[in-house]
């Protein structure tokens, strides 16, 4: 639905996000045009339940989310000194996802709202990575987005809220699950990235002559597939010959390499945006989980630098799943005049700009 917009007004929003592994919540409040006030926060992260299996069970995920979301709800409204009926709306993560955690997020902000009277914002997971910048910093749109995270990898131009064009995306695996896949044939725990960036910080990323997929195309497209299997071939080499591996060596090589996709990949997505833009300095945003890699995301800002565009990145804490980008996200949805139906349905799949 589709209400008479109300630009002018403040607003205060619950948020909730449980697409994947980490239960957050959070409460906002802000208007359109500047950054909001996040009046209270808090996450469960659920790494220590999946570690053992080297990734996300889906089926405890799920569980922790319903057994989660009550307490962390709780613990909200009393730092945030307010009532729920003081909230204006309630969002949560409604697309796309761990199913299971995504309908249990939705189903409680459904509930909510039912009981409280309010409206439902149902909120796209990858719009909350795509506006999270906006949290603390004052990204004027357009701008260009590398949106890279555990599930998902797309290059978009971001035109306003709502407004999303795609121009590359991962024709296979993420750039994320990568790292996860890389980190568990290694033996160096979960989740990936963090434990790739910190073995490559010792290592040397020219050790290993690893694949640059799709470097060579026109199109900003990504592949990870064959990189993940370049390495599963070096680690099954070194079993071969009985050679112990040098696991740091490997991180920074693999590392590099999909650092290297990436530049190669957003200078194609730069001379794009110019041109459908119509602007010589642009603005460059990198967000999701991968954007937390400060190896990744330094090379992305000497790009930036000579393609004459801006460099915006959200803060590590809002590079990850959190609660309050997907309050954000809602907070600007429903300002727009958004509302969603109380029967709306959950969704696996759902990328922006498509």
């Amino acid at each position: 639905m589709h209400a008479s917009s109300i630009t002018d007004q403040s607003a205060t929003i619950l948020g909730i996000e449980s697409s994947c592994d980490e239960t957050a919540l959070a409460i906002i409040k802000g208007n359109q045009n500047n950054t909001p006030l996040i009046l209270a926060e808090n996450m469960f992260s659920q790494i220590e339940s999946h570690a053992p299996y080297g990734g996300v069970v889906p089926e405890i995920a799920a569980r922790a989310h319903a057994e989660k979301i009550p307490l962390l709800l709780n613990d909200i409204i009393v730092k945030a000194n307010i009532n729920l009926s003081d909230i204006d709306a309630i969002c949560a993560t409604s697309e796309p996802g761990l199913i299971g955690g995504v309908l249990v997020g939705l189903m409680v902000a459904k509930g909510l709202c039912v009981a409280h009277n309010k409206p439902l914002i149902a909120v796209n997971h990858l719009e909350g990575h795509a506006l999270s910048p906006r949290i603390t910093q004052n990204v004027e749109f357009p701008y260009l987005l590398l949106l890279a995270s555990g599930g998902h990898c797309q290059i978009l131009i971001v035109y306003g809220v709502g407004h999303y064009e795609l121009l590359g995306t991962t024709i296979d695996d993420s750039a994320g699950e990568a790292f996860d896949k890389v980190a568990k044939m290694l033996g160096i725990g979960f989740p990936g990235g963090p434990a790739v960036e910190q073995y490559a910080q010792s290592g040397d990323p020219k050790a290993f002559k690893l694949p640059r997929p799709l470097t060579n195309i026109e199109t900003p497209n990504f592949s990870f597939s064959g990189l993940k299997t370049a390495v599963l071939r070096v680690i099954e080499k070194h079993q071969e010959h009985n050679q112990t591996i040098n696991k740091h060596d490997l991180c920074a090589s693999f590392q590099a390499a999909i650092s290297d996709c990436f530049i190669n990949r957003m200078k194609i997505a730069m001379t794009l945006f110019k041109q459908k833009t119509n602007l010589y300095h642009g603005r460059c945003v990198v967000a999701g989980g991968v954007a937390a890699n400060m190896f990744i995301r330094s090379k992305l800002e000497i790009l930036c630098q000579h393609q004459n565009f801006d460099f915006f990145a959200p803060p590590l804490k809002y590079c990850t799943d959190n609660g309050v980008m997907i309050a954000y996200a809602g907070l600007q949805r429903f300002l727009k005049g958004d509302r969603s139906p109380l029967d709306y349905k959950a969704k696996a799949r759902s990328p922006l700009g498509v």
